[in-house]
């Protein structure tokens, strides 16, 4: 029998061969069913909630997996992880992105000093992380919500124009003087990653974990249209530019997740580099109707509210998803699901069963 667990606790039922497990990084909602992404995979995880069995508040599990090869033409290899790290709803299609950074290997226990520090000099990108893409939501013969190439009201789905190497949005940003000096450090260095991903209308805002500059964390607001088969990122507004940037205060972390609130912005921040830290939940009130006025090329954003701390362990529970959940499973109170990378004991039962959180909106 499962373990009785608080009643905050949301339990997630994989199975072995799911694709996403214990590397969550991203959580959507549509109606009942939860959409999951990981880190480590190339593809996406669908559960359905189910009765609760141990006390926990929310169970989710039948997990049905949607391999990203099966949806689009990727720019890397099928099986080439997407290191996705940021998603959404908006309208009838689920949106997620990649962090576009570099990875750099890292040293392990076993093997020889001279080994790792061959292996701590090798950095290298997987073409698969350098992606923004969409895929239509469409119910299947069942009414279960699906993902898939193309629906048969012609919606398809697209990703932005690009390469294994590089894309619209990589080609903005080369030659920007915040961001372009470090799409050539990898992630975990404070190179540039992107975590979180909003949407509003067809304006997307991507938060970075890195660079965080001299304690300035960022998000990035382009917009995209659709032309063919795919993605293009299109001017703003009038003005025609063609991205801003918004400089926040989040006493030197770095965003992990994104997620609007009604007209409110909440960020899901936390340490930029490999560390043991504070990982905190930001408001930003009144973001969206802000965004949309905005004309600056930059702002520095310093009013956030802190609105919560979340635990975290070392090396473990680290903090990495965050997700309105749906009116109808929250008894009618404004609540988030918080879900967690590396769980650690306090967050497994057994090899394919982790638990995240539900929290009160403030």
């Amino acid at each position: 029998m499962p373990n009785n667990r608080s009643a905050n606790a949301v339990r997630l039922e994989f199975t072995p061969g799911s694709l996403v497990q214990s590397n969550l990084s991203g959580a959507a909602f549509t109606d009942n069913w939860l959409w999951v992404a990981g880190d480590e995979a190339c593809g996406l995880d669908r559960l359905r909630k189910l009765d609760s069995v141990g006390g926990e508040s929310l169970r989710f599990g039948e997990v049905r997996d949607f391999p990203l090869a099966d949806l689009l033409d990727l720019p890397g290899a099928a099986d080439e992880e997407a290191d996705l790290e940021g998603m959404a709803v908006a309208g009838d299609y689920l949106w997620v992105v990649g962090s576009h950074g570099l990875k750099r290997k890292n040293a392990k226990p076993e093997r020889s000093h001279a080994d790792n520090a061959k292996r701590l000099a090798k950095v290298a990108l997987d073409g698969n992380r350098r992606l923004l893409a969409c895929f239509p939501i469409e119910p299947d013969a069942k009414g279960e919500p699906c993902l898939v190439k193309e629906a048969k009201d012609g919606r398809r789905a697209k990703r932005l124009k690009g390469d294994a190497e590089h894309n619209q949005l990589t080609r903005l940003l080369a030659d920007d003087p915040h961001f372009g000096p470090y799409m050539a450090i990898p992630g975990k260095d404070n190179g540039f990653d992107i975590e979180g991903l909003a949407i509003d209308g067809n304006r997307l805002l991507l938060g970075l974990r890195g660079p965080v500059l001299r304690g300035w964390s960022a998000l990035i607001e382009i917009a995209v249209e659709a032309r063919g088969d795919q993605l293009r990122i299109a001017p703003l507004d009038e003005t025609g530019a063609m991205m801003r940037k918004h400089f926040l205060q989040l006493d030197g972390l770095g965003v992990r997740d994104l997620h609007f609130s009604g007209e409110d912005l909440y960020i899901l921040a936390g340490p930029t580099m490999v560390l043991n830290g504070d990982i905190r939940i930001f408001k930003w009130p009144a973001a969206r109707p802000f965004l949309t006025a905005n004309r600056e090329p930059a702002r520095f954003e310093s009013s956030l509210t802190e609105s919560i701390s979340l635990p975290h362990g070392r090396g473990t529970n680290r903090a990495e998803a965050i997700c309105n959940l749906p009116v109808e499973l929250s008894d009618g109170k404004a609540s988030w699901l918080v879900l967690y990378d590396a769980p650690g004991a306090d967050r497994k039962e057994g090899e394919h069963t982790v638990f995240g959180d539900l929290l009160r909106q403030r």
